[in-house]
């Protein structure tokens, strides 16, 4: 099982504005679903994305961050436009 706050660091260091430009990240693993979501907050709003098990996992063991890349990338353009 993947550690949250391993995840969480993953993120931040592909897109170290998170947490230092006013946008929150969290992580948590939806057990009904078996994904993760992410959670993104900038102010009072707040958006969110699932990543598959499959995708966080061979990010973090640096095989491939394509689709953690692209996912948290869209979420935070779409949340820092707003």
């Amino acid at each position: 099982m993947i550690d949250k706050d391993e995840l969480c660091h993953k993120i931040r260091d592909i897109y170290p504005d998170i947490g230092e430009c006013g946008i929150d990240v969290d992580v948590a693993f939806d057990e009904t679903n078996q994904r993760w979501v992410v959670d993104l907050k900038k102010g009072s709003r707040r958006m969110k994305t699932f990543l598959e098990e499959g995708d966080a996992e061979f990010c973090l063991q640096g095989r491939q961050c394509v689709s953690l890349g692209i996912e948290i990338g869209q979420l935070r353009d779409t949340i820092a436009r707003r």
